[in-house]
């Protein structure tokens, strides 16, 4: 396959940046997108160029770290992966392929498609876990839980925090990666206790770092590789609002 890519490069967070053009003759549809990144790497190192700085990791759809906007998708134009899992048979021969960093102010770009998502270990940090005694781990048939609970609270956990969600949304929101990451925690009995704190800062570290309001388009689930459901932002909204009514009360008392 004969290929055209339109690459998103930036030399670091103060350069403007630019889209460039490369030509790669030599593509194999067998090739997953980041391979294909590789030979363009190779390509460009051999003609003593600066190659281009991406994310990766695992490259099994795991780690979540394979952000890029291809074509004006998040991680492609193929539902429920991520880039690392897109193959290059998804394009035909001749193809202009445009490839760009995720666009929100609360990831802001380190260097060509490589951005900081640091605001999300920030939500984390906020309240994404549950406080307990050290000590040994508890058994895990002492606090039995329902199936159907069980598989609710897996869908939300299975978010792996790409942000892509976050890349989708035209606000730049991260309501559905907020809600998933809350979620799996409140509605097990160990998070409940602290499930209202749990809300209340979360939602104060999501808009402290810069995300915008949701905008109930459902693009964020549209584009999520794990297809994370627009109801645990419902959930999410639900819990907060009664935290927050919880808190009122405690103040006034």
């Amino acid at each position: 396959m004969k290929l055209t890519l339109k690459v998103w490069r930036q030399r670091n967070s103060q350069d403007k940046g630019k889209m460039e053009t490369y030509q790669l003759n030599e593509v194999s549809p067998d090739m997953s997108f980041l391979e294909m990144m590789d030979v363009l790497n190779a390509q460009l190192i051999g003609e003593k160029k600066e190659p281009v700085a991406f994310d990766h990791d695992c490259r099994e759809g795991i780690c979540g770290m394979c952000s890029m906007y291809i074509n004006g998708q998040p991680h492609g134009p193929v539902q429920g992966i991520t880039t690392c899992q897109l193959h290059m048979r998804s394009f035909k021969d001749g193809d202009t392929i445009y490839i760009e960093p995720w666009r929100a102010q609360a990831f802001p770009v380190i260097k060509d498609l490589v951005v900081d998502r640091s605001a999300f270990d920030t939500i984390i940090q906020s309240g994404g876990y549950i406080s307990v005694s050290t000590g040994n781990a508890v058994d895990g048939n002492s606090l039995p839980i329902e199936k159907g609970l069980a598989n609710e609270v897996m869908d939300a956990a299975v978010c792996i925090g790409c942000g892509a969600c976050v890349a989708a949304c035209k606000n730049s929101s991260a309501m559905l990666f907020l809600s998933a990451k809350a979620a799996h925690l409140n509605m097990l009995p160990q998070g409940q206790v602290e499930s209202n704190r749990r809300v209340l800062n979360m939602m104060d570290a999501h808009d402290d770092a810069g995300f915008g309001s949701c905008t109930n388009t459902g693009a964020c689930s549209a584009e999520c590789p794990k297809g994370i459901s627009l109801s645990y932002i419902a959930r999410f909204n639900r819990d907060y609002m009664k935290a927050s009514i919880a808190s009122e009360e405690t103040t006034d008392s």
